[in-house]
């Protein structure tokens, strides 16, 4: 029976939590443990879990985001498969066995599960996160009939709700960048992978779900904003930088107009102030991703579910202009990647 490592991240006020992970310690034909960081959690609904067999509790003493925290429990486990799951989820007792079983094949390298509407479980919250090509992503289907997503197939991305990955590649990657903090370090690792050589895979009969916030943070706007530059800038090679410099210019004009209407201005500079201030650990970050990588950036987007367009799903109010424009462009330079 393959060991499963489930590593969750609490942070604050938690109230799902003993549910959550009783649903995990409730899987079968995979042997469980959770282990669960203390990010800053509420004492009183840690200890109503730390009791339950199968659970470690470990305590950073400080919040080390979801990136570090994730970092932190996936050292913490021995186990054959990390799993990343969210504290205000739940799961059904196959989850886990349907969840590993593509990493398997040893060209999967991380497999992503159905996340649905907790409030509507015949509801996406995620098939998988498309990723467009300037570094924009979204929940894939979210709001759309799960029957729409039935069947299995790769992704651009996993969602860091509820995913897998082999504990060995987990390590190669390095984990996440803790620089991250929280927020699109999904979609990092993800491209990574398929840097790597290997996919990203849905897989619908893994059912989580999700009790969903969009806001639940509220520096969520900053982090998405600087964590989608820091993965443009680090995951893409020099040449390809130079070659989609305009569309990235001519979107960084169009998200400041789209910050000022929408009022998160101040949001977006601070991301523009964070990367100028760590210029240089963003290159070392940049030379070390690309040393590692196997695949062009143009074998990369010819893997991905989403390359240019963002089809019938408009990420950010006001970029449809845009996003028609960056398709034709990404389309003209892709043989040039």
């Amino acid at each position: 029976m393959i060991t499963v490592g489930v590593v969750m991240v609490a942070y604050g006020d938690e109230p799902l939590l003993h549910e959550s992970v009783s649903s995990v310690l409730a899987s079968r034909g995979v042997d469980v443990e959770v282990v669960l960081v203390d990010n800053g959690a509420d004492p009183a609904q840690l200890d109503g879990v730390r009791e339950l067999p199968g659970v470690t509790v470990l305590r950073p003493g400080t919040n080390l985001g979801f990136a570090g925290g994730c970092n932190l429990g996936a050292a913490g486990t021995g186990a054959e498969v990390v799993v990343l799951f969210n504290c205000d989820a739940t799961m059904g007792a196959d989850t886990l066995g349907r969840l590993v079983e593509p990493l398997a094949d040893p060209s999967v390298g991380i497999a992503t599960a159905s996340v649905r509407l907790a409030d509507d479980p015949a509801v996406m919250n995620s098939a998988g996160n498309p990723v467009h090509y300037l570094g924009l992503a979204w929940a894939g289907g979210h709001g759309r009939p799960a029957a729409e997503y039935a069947a299995p197939g790769p992704v651009s991305s996993a969602s860091g709700a509820c995913c897998a990955v082999r504990h060995d590649f987990w390590d190669e990657l390095g984990g996440f960048d803790e620089a991250y903090f929280a927020y699109h370090e999904d979609v990092e690792l993800s491209l990574r992978c398929w840097q790597r050589g290997r996919s990203v895979v849905y897989v619908p009969d893994a059912i989580a779900l999700h009790h969903y916030e969009f806001h639940r943070n509220p520096t969520k706007t900053y982090l998405l904003e600087r964590n989608r530059l820091l993965t443009v800038l680090t995951t893409y090679s020099g040449r390809s930088l130079a070659l989609l410099a305009p569309a990235l210019l001519a979107q960084e004009v169009a998200m400041l107009a789209v910050a000022t209407a929408q009022g998160w201005l101040p949001a977006k500079a601070s991301g523009y102030g964070w990367l100028l201030r760590h210029a240089g650990q963003v290159w070392r970050r940049h030379r070390d991703v690309q040393t590692q990588r196997r695949r062009t950036d143009r074998q990369v987007l010819r893997h991905l579910a989403t390359r240019f367009d963002a089809g019938n799903v408009d990420p950010i109010p006001g970029l449809r202009l845009l996003n028609s424009g960056s398709a034709w462009y990404g389309k003209a330079v892709l043989p040039w990647l």
